[in-house]
């Protein structure tokens, strides 16, 4: 296996996940429209503010675009093991940026509620609609791609088109009630939004604890640690495992592992063995492994 080729699956990965980043740019600038032209004609905030969490969307995913398109830098001379970490900052971002949008969607939901307006038009609801199974269809295309991608940033996208569509299927329920109320309760669909902002934040809560944990190098799960073991361990010449660190790099993952040989052979056939253990780790496609340090002990 090259030396560079780790590294070309993980670029390749980074910009296929920028690609699907770029369709969904596109899809929010739609329905931004669409729900913009909608909210102002049918009367109703709950499209307003969501046609402004669309375009507050675009702006988002760019950073995600943007994340991707420094991860797929190759290493280099400053940064050895890769311009990964940039998926995940980016994901942050995302997250906190999460955070405001509810903060700025709920002020203006309370200032709609106390301020009195007409009841939102019946159409409405045929265009909230269209846009909960845009955004359910996308975000599952979008969730699938994060986890064949081992991303934290695709994974966080997948999870805002869902919140946008919980949004405006709140919106939805909302009108709904408006126009069966009648009179009097023209505010529904306010109170529809104000509710959102709560999914919203609860979900950017999560978002936020995923993004941080890959930066802080949590530990992966222990099912994939032991997979890694059973790989080393399967190499001709190993004997034990000791230590085994995994941490995620963006979207691939660095291995820290300690095997113990015979401590009777030579220095090169040891090292031949600690190779051989890398590149069977690095082949391991599925597990996105794009380098290894492996420490030789002697078995005692």
């Amino acid at each position: 296996m090259s030396p560079n080729e780790p590294h070309a699956r993980t670029t390749r990965r980074a910009e296929d996940s920028a690609r699907l980043v770029l369709r969904g740019i596109a899809l929010n600038a739609a329905l931004a429209a669409v729900k913009l032209a909608g909210g102002i004609l049918g009367h109703t905030y709950a499209l307003v503010a969501d046609a402004a969490e669309s375009m507050l969307d675009i702006l988002s995913s760019l950073l995600v675009w943007m994340g991707f398109r420094v991860a797929a830098r190759p290493p280099d001379e400053d940064h050895p093991y890769g311009h990964g970490k940039a998926e995940p900052l980016a994901a942050l971002a995302v997250a906190l940026f999460i955070f405001a949008m509810a903060g700025w969607v709920g002020w203006h939901a309370v200032q709609e509620i106390r301020t009195p307006h007409l009841a939102p038009a019946w159409w409405t609801l045929l265009v909230l609609a269209g846009v909960v199974a845009a955004k359910l269809w996308f975000s599952r295309r979008m969730g699938a791609a994060g986890e064949r991608a081992g991303s934290t940033a695709l994974g966080i996208e997948a999870l805002h088109h869902w919140s946008d569509a919980m949004t405006s299927a709140a919106a939805f329920l909302g009108i709904s009630v408006a126009l069966w109320g009648g009179r009097g309760w023209e505010t529904a669909d306010d109170w529809a939004a104000l509710f959102a902002c709560g999914i919203i934040a609860f979900n950017g809560a999560g978002m936020t604890m995923k993004a941080l944990g890959d930066i802080m190098d949590t530990a992966v799960p222990q099912e994939f640690e032991r997979e890694v073991r059973a790989i080393a361990a399967a190499v001709p010449g190993v004997l034990a495992l000791d230590k085994c660190r995994v941490r995620k790099s963006g979207l691939s993952h660095l291995v820290d592992i300690q095997v113990r040989v015979d401590g009777e052979m030579s220095v090169r056939a040891g090292h031949d063995i600690a190779h051989a253990v890398k590149d069977a780790l690095i082949g391991s496609a599925p597990h996105a492994i794009s380098d290894v340090t492996v420490h030789v002990e002697p078995m005692k």
